[in-house]
C-alpha cells in the first residue's frame, strides 16, 4: 500500500473519531430520487465530473424548514453506500455570518485536493446528514477525472493588464458563464418578484383608501341625513308653531269680537239704566208698560246667557288645543260669571224696582264698577297677548336661524363630498398610470428573461458537445493505452507532483466543472 494512500486511511479514521457516536457506523435505507423536491436542504450547481487535483466548491441551499446546527456534515460518498460510515471524506457543514434560525440561506464549503477520491469511473455524491444522524438530502452522481491536455484549455487576457494571458480549462469558462447566467437569472426573477410585491401593495393601498373614502361618505350620507331630520323636525315645530300663533289670532279676534259686543252691551245697559232712570219718574203711571219692558229685557238676557255658554264652550275647545290660552278662557269663564250676577243683579233690580226705587242709584253706581272692572280685564288680557306674540315671534326667529345654519352646513358637506370624489378620481387617474408602468417594466423583464434563457440554452448545448468530444477523446486515449503499453496515469504517478504539467500546477486551487 503506497504512503498516499496511508495518510488517507489515517485521516478517515481521525474523522470518524471526530463524529458523533450516533453517526458511526449507522445504517440508512436508499433515498428515493425526488429526494431533493421533498427534503429542506437542496444541493445547488452540482456537475458531472471533477478534477481531483482542484478542490471541489459544494454549494447548497437551507431552507426555513430545517433547523441547522454545528453538527450538521456533508459527505462524499460513493453510489451503491448503506451506512454513514461509508464515506470517503466529509466536512462540516458551515453557514454564513449573521444567520438566523429558520431564514433560507445560500452556503458553500470546500473539499481541499488531497481528501478528494482517484480518477476513475466510480460514481460519487454529496449527502448532507443532521446531528442526528438523519440523511437530508443527496446530490446527483458525479466523478473525478484527470485534467485534459491543453486542447481542454481556454486563453483569456487580463483586462489591467492586455499582455498577461491566463490559461483556463473550457468547463471552467463555461462554467463561470453558466453561474453569471443564472445569477442574471435569479436577478431578473428578484426583480420581477419586487415588482409583483409593489403592484400588490399599491392594489392594496388603492383598496384601502378605497375603503376609507366609502366609509367617511356613508358617515357624511349619515350626518346629512340626520341634519335633513333634524331641519324637517324644525319646519314642522315651525309649523307647529305658526298654526298655534294662527289659533292665538283667531281666539284674540274672538275675545276683541266679544269684547266689542260686550262694549255694545254696557253702551245697551247705560242707555237702559237712563231709560230706567226717565221712566222711574213715571213709574206709577207706566207700570204696565214697565212690565212690558221687563219681560222683553228677560228675554235678552235669556239670549246673552246661551250667548255665553256658548263662548264658554268655545273657550274649553281652545284650552283643549291651546295650552297657553288656559288662563285666557278661566279669566273669560270669570268675567261671563261676573256678568250673569251683574245680569241677575239687573233682574233682582228691576223686580224690586217698584218698591226698592231709593237703592237705584247705588245699584247702577256699582253697576258701572263692575264694568269698569270688566275693561281693565280685558286691557290686562291684551297685554297678555301682546307679549305671548312677541315670544312667538322671537322663537320662529331663532327657529329659522337654525333652519339657516343646518342649510349652510349641509351646502359645506356637500363641497367636502365633491372634494373627496375628485381626489379619489385623481388617486384613480395616478393609478392607473402606475399600472401602465408596471406593464411596461414586467414586458422589459420577460425580454431579459427570455434572453438570459436563450443563452442559458446554448451555454447548455455548448457544455453537451464537450462533454461528447471528451468522452470520443477518452476512448481514444483508452484504445491507445491498450496498444502502447502501461497507461499514462501510472506514469504521472511515478513522477513527482512538480513534474505535472505548469499550467495546472497553477490551477490546482480552482474549482472545475
Amino acid at each position: 500500500m503506497s504512503q498516499h494512500t496511508k495518510n488517507r486511511s489515517s485521516l478517515n479514521k481521525t474523522k470518524t473519531q471526530d463524529l458523533p457516536l450516533s453517526f458511526r457506523g449507522k445504517r440508512t435505507k436508499k433515498l428515493p430520487d425526488n429526494m431533493e423536491n421533498q427534503s429542506a436542504v437542496v444541493f445547488r450547481n452540482v456537475g458531472q465530473l471533477y478534477f481531483s487535483q482542484t478542490r471541489v466548491e459544494c454549494h447548497y441551499s437551507l431552507t426555513s424548514d430545517h433547523q441547522w446546527s454545528n453538527k450538521d456534515w456533508i459527505g462524499i460518498f460513493e453510489m451503491g453506500w448503506t451506512s454513514l460510515k461509508k464515506y470517503y471524506t466529509y466536512t462540516w457543514a458551515v453557514v454564513p455570518e449573521g444567520y438566523t434560525e429558520g431564514a433560507s440561506v445560500n452556503c458553500c464549503v470546500l473539499f481541499h485536493a488531497c481528501y478528494l477520491p482517484r480518477p476513475g469511473t466510480v460514481e460519487y455524491q454529496f449527502v448532507y446528514v443532521d446531528k442526528m444522524g438523519h440523511v437530508c438530502t443527496r446530490s446527483r452522481p458525479f466523478t473525478f477525472n484527470a485534467p485534459k491536455p491543453l486542447e481542454e484549455l481556454e486563453t483569456l487576457k487580463e483586462e489591467q493588464d492586455e499582455e498577461l494571458l491566463l490559461v483556463i480549462p473550457r468547463a471552467q469558462l463555461l462554467q463561470s458563464r453558466l453561474e453569471e447566467c443564472l445569477k442574471k437569472q435569479m436577478d431578473l426573477e428578484r426583480g420581477l418578484e419586487e415588482a409583483k410585491q409593489e403592484a400588490d401593495d399599491e392594489r392594496n393601498k388603492s383598496r384601502r383608501l378605497k375603503m376609507e373614502w366609502e366609509n367617511e361618505r356613508e358617515a357624511m350620507k349619515e350626518e346629512m341625513t340626520e341634519l335633513r331630520e333634524n331641519l324637517r323636525h324644525t319646519c314642522d315645530m315651525l309649523e307647529k308653531m305658526e298654526g298655534k300663533h294662527q289659533d292665538a289670532r283667531c281666539s284674540q279676534e274672538s275675545l276683541t269680537s266679544q269684547r266689542s259686543k260686550l262694549m255694545a252691551d254696557k253702551t245697551e245697559c247705560e242707555q237702559r239704566i237712563k231709560d230706567l232712570e226717565d221712566e222711574v219718574k213715571g213709574l206709577t203711571e207706566r207700570k204696565e208698560e214697565g212690565k212690558v219692558e221687563l219681560e222683553r229685557k228677560v228675554e235678552r238676557l235669556k239670549k246673552m246667557s246661551s250667548q255665553m255658554k256658548h263662548n264658554e264652550e268655545k273657550r274649553k275647545t281652545l284650552q283643549v288645543e291651546v295650552d297657553a290660552g288656559l288662563a285666557e278662557v278661566r279669566g273669560l269663564q270669570e268675567r261671563l260669571e261676573a256678568s250673569e250676577h251683574v245680569n241677575e243683579c239687573l233682574r233682582r233690580e228691576l223686580r224690586e224696582l217698584s218698591t226698592h226705587q231709593a237703592h237705584t242709584h247705588t245699584e247702577l253706581h256699582q253697576a258701572r264698577l263692575q264694568v269698569a272692572q270688566l275693561s281693565l280685564q280685558l286691557s290686562e288680557e291684551n297685554l297678555v297677548l301682546r307679549e305671548e306674540r312677541a315670544s312667538w315671534a322671537l322663537e320662529r326667529e331663532a327657529n329659522k336661524q337654525a333652519a339657516e345654519a343646518a342649510n349652510k352646513k349641509i351646502q359645506e358637506l356637500s363641497c367636502e363630498v365633491q372634494r373627496k370624489e375628485d381626489w379619489l378620481q385623481e388617486e384613480r387617474v395616478e393609478r392607473e398610470k402606475l399600472e401602465v408602468e408596471l406593464g411596461r417594466e414586467r414586458d422589459q423583464q420577460r425580454v431579459l428573461l427570455s434572453e438570459a434563457n436563450q443563452e442559458l440554452q446554448e451555454l447548455k448545448a455548448s457544455l453537451r458537445k464537450v462533454q461528447t468530444e471528451r468522452e470520443e477523446q477518452q476512448l481514444q486515449t483508452q484504445d491507445k493505452m491498450m496498444w502502447a503499453g502501461p497507461p499514462a496515469e501510472e506514469q504521472k504517478q511515478r513522477r513527482p507532483p512538480e513534474l505535472i504539467h505548469p499550467v495546472l500546477s497553477e490551477l490546482t486551487d480552482s474549482p472545475m466543472w
